[in-house]
């Protein structure tokens, strides 16, 4: 049976920080984000020194949905200037069709994989709607463009890990811890997350539920190869619940 794989968009493939940032740099100029970072810097800073106390209970107790989006937090904008650089980016014409590649090259990879190894590929995203073409159109375009010829793609809002059982899923990838902990919990996928930072702040709660998490799609796509050779093979269950990092215990 074809192994069926699941992508995220923004932030796993597709770089979305980099098209918000030019964005932001247009609407509010580069010295007014630079501002922003460097208040941003003096209050963590200020923070840090009044919570390391109970930094491992916070760690400890971290919510599963309290991650923030990360394309957003990092452009350091006020909750007014997130309402304003969204209204713009509504009225951009196919604005889903001018992000970069998170890697260069990953999604004709990604394509070569699919076609070579015969994978059915689904890709889902949250993106809101902007001016011209459907956000799935624009998204098929871009995927397109980028050496993934008819992909298929879904425009979600309901919880992915209940997606992921009605697709019969075998493995999802996502920048998200929450999508990745959603889609452990509701669903027999196993899930790949990919994480922008060191792997030993990966949350608790994620390594709990056998999430394996990586630094980049590089190392997601090749994982799923791996797991598609040793899939077919005899006596290899365990090595495949070790590879992906579920049911080892």
């Amino acid at each position: 049976m074809a192994l069926r794989v699941g992508f995220d968009l923004d932030g796993t493939v597709a770089d979305m920080y980099t098209a918000l940032q030019r964005e932001a740099e247009r609407l509010f100029g580069r010295e007014a984000l630079e501002r922003n970072s460097n208040t941003k810097n003096t209050k963590d800073i200020s923070a840090s020194t009044t919570d390391t106390k109970d930094k491992d209970t916070k760690e400890d107790d971290q919510d599963e949905n309290s991650t923030t989006n990360l394309a957003m937090d990092e452009l350091h904008l006020t909750a007014r200037q997130q309402m304003q650089l969204w209204d713009h980016v509504r009225k951009i014409e196919n604005f889903w069709t001018t992000l970069p590649e998170l890697e260069p090259g990953i999604i004709a990879r990604i394509a070569k994989a699919a076609t070579e190894r015969r994978w059915e590929v689904i890709f889902l995203t949250t993106r809101p709607s902007t001016a011209g073409a459907l956000t799935q159109v624009q998204s098929q375009r871009w995927l397109d463009a980028h050496g993934f010829e008819y992909p298929s793609v879904f425009v979600v809002q309901r919880s992915r890990g209940k997606i992921a059982d009605a697709l019969h899923l075998d493995i999802f990838v996502d920048d998200r811890p929450e999508n990745c902990l959603d889609i452990a919990v509701e669903s027999k996928t196993k899930v790949i997350l990919i994480w922008h930072g060191l792997l030993k702040d990966v949350p608790p709660g994620a390594k709990r539920m056998g999430v394996r998490a990586v630094n980049t799609i590089s190392e997601a796509l090749a994982i799923i190869e791996q797991y598609d050779d040793q899939k077919s093979a005899p006596g290899v269950m365990r090595s495949l619940k070790k590879l992906i990092g579920r049911g080892t215990e």
